[in-house]
């Protein structure tokens, strides 16, 4: 009876794992896929072209678009987890914080951008090497 239990409880954390696993992967596709290739939303274009200047911004919205769209995939795949957890700390923070500081009034929070991203970042942190068993590396 208690190893049917201790199953059931260890199935349950799997699948948890696998639903915030596609959700954080659904953050990067989203925002690579619909938000800078497919320019639903135009302001990220906005953003790039006052960061590294008007003459490539098309080009460079569109190539972070399909690197955001490439990192959903590495995240699905669970390919090295624990340096891409970091990998994604590391490019959320700089680029939160170059855009707060260059172009806070195209953010769609504002100032605010930069706590959700902080969270974030805590979160991937927690889930990957807090709540994640190592067995599942």
């Amino acid at each position: 009876m208690v190893f049917k239990k201790d199953y059931k409880i260890a199935l349950r954390k799997k699948n948890l794992i696998r639903i915030i696993t596609i959700l954080i992967a659904a953050v990067w596709l989203s925002n690579g896929l619909f938000c800078k290739i497919l320019n639903f939303v135009p302001r990220h274009q906005q953003i790039v072209k006052e960061i590294l200047g008007g003459e490539y911004a098309f080009v460079l919205t569109k190539l972070i678009g399909i690197s955001e769209v490439m990192l959903a995939v590495l995240v699905i795949l669970n390919f090295r987890s624990r340096q891409l957890v970091i990998f994604q700390i590391l490019i959320i923070l700089t680029m939160n914080v170059l855009e707060n500081l260059i172009v806070p009034h195209l953010l769609l929070w504002g100032r605010f951008n930069l706590l959700f991203a902080i969270g974030f970042s805590i979160f991937l942190y927690w889930f990957e090497f807090r709540y994640k068993p190592n067995e599942i590396r």
